[in-house]
């Protein structure tokens, strides 16, 4: 348990300082010319570079959202589900501790919004709360149907990490002018906490949302693919991790 709780920490610690590290420095030196599709590539690439580093040993979830879809699923044992909730929460919070140091140390910086996410006057397009959910549970309800389906008997499993790096970036381009993109509660708490005021105030969307999403996608999915078993998941990543 400790060398996946381990994983879990470092993949969501990586997910936030280099997703949300794109979006804080790119906003403070806009002439590098990132913009927001940048920062799009920037979270599919951490994902992508972290499932296959600890992918093998912890299932790579780095998002309580995924967690709890794949619990719903069946692909992720009860005693697993809270303590992987915790360490990619913490993860995410160091992670953004990391870079409020590293960001307020260039002269006159301020935190402003810090990569958090926000619905009505704090959405980037100023999107109302009701477009902001519904947006938050689709594309997080396809976002599992993807790591579901490329994870399932059958799918190339060992190429898993692709097509769920570029899903979560195709996701990011269709919702940073939104909700500047949770689809991973975790993610978003980390942020919340150091942009403060309303954007803490607005964190229970993007808790609520992206797990009702998954969990839907969960549901799902035990009628779209053959059951893969807790048992049989957990020998399959033992086995990618010897």
């Amino acid at each position: 348990m400790q060398r996946r709780l381990a994983a879990e920490f470092f993949g969501t610690f990586w997910l936030v300082f280099g997703g949300c590290g794109a979006a804080i420095f790119s906003a403070a030196f806009p002439q590098l010319g990132i913009g927001f599709v940048g920062v799009a590539f920037a979270f599919g690439l951490t994902v992508l570079s972290m499932a296959y580093a600890v992918g093998h040993i912890s299932g790579g979830h780095f998002n309580p959202a995924v967690t709890l879809g794949l619990w719903a699923a069946g692909r992720c044992d009860n005693k697993h589900v809270l303590p992987y909730i915790i360490v990619q929460v913490l993860g995410a919070i160091i992670a953004s501790a990391a870079l409020y140091i590293i960001a307020s140390g260039q002269p006159g910086w301020t935190p402003h919004g810090f990569a958090a996410n926000g619905y009505g006057a704090l959405s980037p397009g100023k999107f109302a709360m009701p477009a902001c959910f519904f947006a938050e549970f689709l594309l997080t309800f396809f976002f599992l149907i993807i790591i579901i389906g490329t994870t399932s008997k059958g799918a190339a499993s060992g190429f898993a990490g692709i097509p769920i790096g570029l899903a979560l970036t195709l996701i990011h381009l269709i919702s940073i002018p939104i909700t500047n993109t949770s689809v991973n509660p975790a993610r978003s708490t980390g942020p919340a906490l150091f942009a403060g005021g309303a954007y803490t105030a607005q964190l229970w969307l993007f808790w609520i949302a992206p797990i009702l999403g998954a969990m839907a996608a969960g549901a799902l999915a035990r009628a779209l693919w053959e059951p893969i078993t807790i048992t049989e998941t957990i020998v399959i990543e033992e086995t990618r991790a010897a």
